[in-house]
């Protein structure tokens, strides 16, 4: 049988060689031989041996072994070539792929039955592939070097190991990087010398539980699932989302070089379950090394587990408390790492149920850490991945959350409903961007330097490392018309609005947009026109979370109180664009009530504004803040000089400022606070979160009924856990003489904000109104 793919079946044998050659059937069998047989006629001189191996094994019979440690210990300058049959993918259906894939076995060989009959219709399909040789000596060496063992049984099975890691990159050469996986982690993690030295040191520890441990963590992507999970999770989000995924080509380009050079860890902003799907997606349609990601154990159900597990899910446990699997855990990362494989994981650690990004998770991150700062990769890269959506269906469980309600447990039937979801209407676009990585070495020094014994210098820098990638996902997410148009809608307070009155409103803040070049869809460019609002208003209607309300003279459209949670969601995932914009509003209403100093007012509100968001929202640090306000100011001359002359000069300012948002983007948030900071009152010094949670959805539901909150969207269990975190940020929440006092002037300062909040919407709703009627007035030309 004539093979093809010459330059990888051609060793050139000189000398003394060792072919370990991995077959698994008769045919395979025959296309060796013809393939030796080549080799011999061409280099009659060269002493060939060879010893026949089991397909894809590391762990041979013992006949086997005992033969391959004679042969090793012949001559120490003999050369070890491995050699495999390699099988061009194409020809197995679908079905048994799936069987195969399930039960872990190569998905791409095809069945000894149909090996034959493959080969007489078309020989190229099988390719004879060896590895790069190698000297016995070289290979006893690296064993001496990485290795506690001593038998040469163990330096036998170290060979097979390392002739089946050969061949591998030879195959992923053929494949491309996209098929490129990790082989043999746990034979080689339970042979390295510095996995056993560090075992030792854990009480109780053994090599067999250690071996389990790594049972239970093992991933990889086999080469079908590498063609099989990108294809159906396209199919899953393709029902009701535009299969052409959002990307910026030149992001993945420059994403492209950096993985070629060091490994990396993909860390995506995480809004939907579906965001474990796309990043595979993104890496196979741009032709990128796989990405394997960590998960919690609940996702390991059913048949779903062997698929997810040969899909690059690593699955976790909930609690780690156990020292060893800490320490397994800890070595496997550095494992995965030290070979240049990717990683994957949500940097927020669980979806974000409100919209905006959550502060960032550092658990997994100290582990990776970790292995940067033991020497195992000359750098590490974070890759921060943004990933939005025009809209969710997860919308409706996120406002159930918000009243109160509980999560629904992972299973076969969720998954169903989950993926028949996707299908019940059309959900718009999916928009991935990849900024630029962070690098570990520039937060953490060199490996082995200071940090690494030094575990606050660690954790610091981690802090500001992982921050700083959550900051990137946010400045290049774009803006979409789902949030622009749910914010303005949401500050109408339930009133509906013609398709001319929501253009209007929407101008300012399309403006504002362009001048700060912040990152648009096209939906929103769309908004320019009228046919762009209505295009975007009926997309969402049927509550969702837009209500239209047709049989007048034109149609018009409103939010309604039973779907603010979920409008809710989608005006949070773009707050971010107007967030200093908004401080200075309220910064400037507040300094406008000052009875002097009206510049250090401002300032000082400024900041403490900062400071009280600061569990909601990523800022920049203080010296970069500060200098963005500045910069926020710069629409008209001499402003410091304006805000100084008091409080007419000062609410002038307010008066022609564009946008004027700070109402729409930031009342719900200091309503939840001013609930919380009601409950404190009366409340115990101490009170438990889930106690302050309850007793703020009963006062804050008294609240939306009294009308002295606006929306009932303030009222949500997911405000009020950030609430707590405010609350307790200002030592409220400890025992103390003056407790009550600082509680009460907590609830003061929060009432004055929102009488700051008062002012500026007053002040929007009177350019607005006067916006509309210089529409209507009649052009002369």
């Amino acid at each position: 049988m004539k093979t093809v793919a010459e330059d990888f079946a051609t060793f050139s044998p000189t000398g003394d060689t060792l072919v370990l050659a991995a077959v698994g059937s008769p045919a395979e069998q025959e296309l060796l031989d013809h393939w030796l047989a080549q080799q011999q006629r061409e280099r009659p001189e060269a002493r060939v041996e060879v010893l026949l191996l089991p397909d894809h094994s590391d762990d041979p019979p013992a006949t086997v072994m005992a033969r391959l440690v004679q042969l090793l210990s012949a001559d120490p300058d003999r050369s070890v070539v491995p050699v495999r049959i390699f099988w061009v993918p194409g020809g197995l259906p679908t079905r048994s792929k799936v069987v195969a894939l399930i039960s872990g076995r190569d998905t791409y060989r095809p069945p000894e039955l149909l090996q034959r009959r493959i080969l007489r219709k078309d020989p190229a399909r099988a390719r004879v592939v060896a590895g790069e040789p190698a000297k016995v000596s070289e290979l006893r060496q690296q064993w001496q070097d990485t290795t506690t063992a001593e038998n040469p049984r163990e330096f036998a099975r170290f060979v097979i190991r390392r002739a089946i890691l050969a061949i591998e990159r030879v195959e992923l050469r053929l494949l491309g990087p996209e098929y490129k996986s990790p082989r043999l982690v746990k034979p080689e993690m339970l042979a390295s010398s510095r996995f056993r030295e560090g075992l030792d040191q854990i009480p109780g520890a053994t090599i067999e539980k250690a071996g389990e441990m790594l049972d239970e963590l093992s991933t990889g992507w086999s080469r079908f699932s590498v063609d099989l999970i990108p294809t159906l999770g396209r199919a899953i989000f393709s029902r009701g989302f535009d299969p052409h995924i959002d990307y910026d080509s030149a992001e993945i380009e420059a994403m492209r070089g950096a993985l070629e050079v060091h490994p990396a860890v993909l860390l995506f902003s995480h809004r939907s379950y579906l965001d474990g799907v796309i990043v595979p997606v993104a890496m196979q349609e741009n032709r990128l090394p796989p990405v394997h990601t960590f998960a919690g154990i609940n996702l390991s159900f059913g048949f779903m587990g062997p698929i997810f597990r040969h899909s690059g899910v690593i699955f976790l446990r909930r609690k780690l408390d156990d020292p060893l699997y800490k320490y397994v855990l800890r070595q496997f990362v550095g494992y995965i790492v030290e070979k240049r494989f990717n990683l994957n994981w949500s940097i927020e650690g669980t979806r974000s149920r409100t919209g905006k990004m959550l502060p960032p998770k550092l658990g997994l991150l100290s582990y990776v850490a970790d292995a940067y700062l033991d020497g195992r990769s000359e750098d590490i890269l974070l890759q921060p991945v943004s990933i939005s959506f025009d809209q969710l269906h997860e919308t409706a469980e996120y406002a159930e959350y918000a009243r109160g309600g509980e999560k629904t447990p992972e299973s076969v039937s969720w998954l169903y409903n989950f993926i028949k979801a996707q299908g019940e209407r059309n959900y718009g676009k999916i928009y991935v961007r990849f900024p630029e990585a962070v690098s570990m070495r520039q937060y953490l020094g060199e490996p082995n330097g200071p940090i690494a014994t030094s575990p606050e210098a660690k954790r610091l820098a981690m802090q500001k490392m992982a921050f700083e990638v959550a900051w990137r996902i946010v400045q290049v997410t774009p803006v979409n018309a789902t949030g622009l148009v749910s914010a303005l809608l949401l500050a109408a307070r339930g009133v509906a609005l013609t398709v001319d009155q929501l253009h209007h409103t929407f101008a300012d803040a399309l403006d504002y947009l362009e001048r700060r070049e912040i990152p648009m869809t096209n939906s929103v460019l769309r908004l320019r026109t009228k046919e762009g609002v209505r295009a975007a208003v009926d997309a969402l209607s049927g509550g969702h979370p837009v209500t239209r309300v047709d049989g007048g003279r034109e149609p018009v459209w409103r939010i309604a109180p039973e779907n603010e949670h979920e409008a809710a969601f989608y005006r949070n995932s773009i707050i971010y664009a107007f967030l200093e914009t908004s401080i200075i509003e309220l910064a400037l209403a507040h300094a406008a009530t000052a009875e002097s100093d009206w510049l250090d007012a401002f300032w000082s509100q400024v900041l403490r504004l900062r400071d009280l968001l600061k569990f909601e929202f990523y800022f920049a640090d203080s010296v970069a803040f500060r200098e963005n306000v500045t910069r926020e100011m710069s629409w008209v001359d001499g402003w410091e000089d304006r805000i100084a002359e008091g409080p007419e000069s000062i609410l002038e300012l307010l008066r022609v400022k564009q946008p004027l948002l700070g109402a729409a983007m930031l009342r719900p948030f200091f309503e939840a606070y001013e609930i919380v900071a009601d409950v404190l009152r009366d409340a115990s010094s101490e009170i438990s979160e889930p106690d302050l949670t309850k007793l703020a959805l009963g006062v804050g539901r008294q609240h939306v009924a009294q009308g002295r909150v606006r929306s009932a969207e303030s009222v949500s269990a997911l405000l009020f856990a950030t609430a707590r975190q405010v609350v307790a940020d200002q030592n409220l929440l400890r025992r103390a003489a003056d407790l009550s006092e600082r509680r009460q002037a907590f609830l003061t300062e929060i009432r004055g904000i929102l009488a700051d909040l008062n002012t500026v919407e007053k002040t929007a709703f009177r350019q607005y109104r006067r916006r509309e009627r210089e529409s209507r007035r009649p052009t002369t030309g």
